[in-house]
């Protein structure tokens, strides 16, 4: 994203904050200003509808049942696996996998890939690397500080500019890379990374891809054809469905190689007592009862943000932030932990003020109705690297509006008034 998408928002925000039941209400005799959507977005009523009438009217186990409530729950479920693989850009229905969040689906590869028995292409052993960045989610990193110690395998990464860039050197990637993981935006910085860029070093020395789009995927259009990677997840709590519902994306031709990641029923093709042997994707990699109804609620969600427009809600984003950006830049004693400029980065903005704790200024905010997170937001290398205990970070989405950052900044000088007097 660059700034020349920061044009006027050509859809009716007014209209969209009509569908979201939550943004009429009031917080400490404040009217809500909700900005904190890179944690957890919320719902509009198309959403809530479509997930309360399969409920109702719909619900059984898929797959196998034979009656007519298993069959329409099963048609159901199958219909949201494509809807969201249309929402993607994926060739193949079946190359999505449903998990219950982003860190299920990175647990999923990264224990697929331990399990991979001694010649196969995903066996990792020492001398093998994992390649990943400063700036990860702890979902995409403890995950593979874990192989690590399971396998003997290097973990690596690149590091953090100054400015919240990464320093792409030359020697991080090499010929005992076997994948490289990365956050498609930062969840803490706003980055967005070179996703091309690293593809490329990653397809030059044979490695995997896997990235992390749980920060991307809600906020811009994203087609996995044309990013060129392995893998792909993100969930649906950040993308106006329901949280118990995230998605893998995978190619067909790795998931259909790759071990399971659990195992128990739905996930077999023949069980005896002495072996069993296993169903292609996703099946595979769905074990037990799954997320039916979240899944189907996911799809609503993921056809409510077609409808308004993934580039249309890119641009509003990015209007918001320089916004956002230009008016922390005019609060005494605010420092942006991020990129400042709307070049390459997303909605999330983290930031600090000078003398008050990240807590005590979301607790501030809070009794004027603003909703901010706090905290290391699960990024801790990230905090280190900028000598912060902790950030508060606003982060917008497309129910947003100017008034509301206005608030936060108005907000944030009282703030800084009262914790100074």
């Amino acid at each position: 994203m660059t700034a020349v998408l920061a044009a006027p928002a050509p859809y009716d925000v007014d209209a969209v904050r009509a569908d979201f039941p939550v943004l009429s209400r009031e917080v400490n005799g404040r009217p809500l200003v909700y900005l904190d959507n890179a944690s957890s977005s919320h719902k509009p009523r198309q959403v809530l509808d479509a997930e309360r009438a399969f409920v109702e009217q719909h619900y059984s186990n898929v797959h196998r049942g034979v009656h007519t409530l298993s069959q329409e729950a099963t048609d159901a479920y199958e219909a949201a696996r494509s809807t969201v693989a249309a929402f993607i850009g994926a060739p193949d229905a079946r190359e999505v996998v449903f998990t219950k969040n982003v860190t299920e689906a990175i647990n999923l590869v990264a224990y697929s890939l331990g399990n991979a028995a001694a010649g196969s292409r995903f066996h990792l052993g020492a001398g093998d690397e994992i390649v990943v960045t400063e700036m990860e989610h702890h979902s995409n990193l403890v995950p593979w500080q874990m192989l690590c110690e399971r396998t003997g395998a290097t973990l690596k990464w690149f590091p953090l500019t100054d400015d919240g860039r990464l320093e792409l050197r030359d020697d991080v990637i090499t010929e005992r890379t076997k994948l490289v993981a990365f956050a498609h935006q930062s969840n803490l910085l706003g980055t967005v990374n070179p996703v091309e860029e690293l593809v490329r070093r990653a397809r030059a020395v044979g490695a995997l891809v896997l990235v992390d789009a749980a920060q991307s995927v809600p906020h811009m259009p994203v087609s996995v054809a044309e990013l060129g990677v392995d893998f792909l997840c993100f969930t649906g709590h950040k993308l106006l469905g329901p949280s118990g519902v995230g998605v893998l994306w995978g190619r067909r031709e790795l998931l259909d190689a790759m071990p399971p990641f659990m195992g128990g029923g739905s996930m077999i093709e023949v069980v005896a007592m002495g072996g069993s042997t296993y169903a292609p994707a996703p099946e595979r990699f769905e074990a037990g009862t799954p997320v039916i109804s979240q899944a189907v609620a996911l799809a609503a969600a993921c056809d409510y943000l077609s409808r308004v427009g993934l580039d249309r809600i890119a641009r509003h984003e990015l209007a918001l932030t320089a916004r956002l950006l230009e008016g922390l830049r005019t609060v005494d004693g605010v420092r942006i932990i991020g990129p400042d400029t709307t070049q390459m980065r997303g909605a999330a903005v983290s930031f600090t003020v000078e003398g008050v704790h990240p807590h005590d200024v979301g607790q501030s905010l809070d009794d004027l109705g603003i909703a901010v997170r706090v905290g290391h937001h699960c990024a801790a290398p990230v905090c280190k690297r900028y000598g912060v205990p902790a950030t508060a970070r606003a982060s917008s989405y497309l129910y947003n509006t100017a008034g509301e950052i206005d608030a936060l900044v108005e907000g944030l000088g009282q703030v800084k008034a009262f914790w100074s007097a």
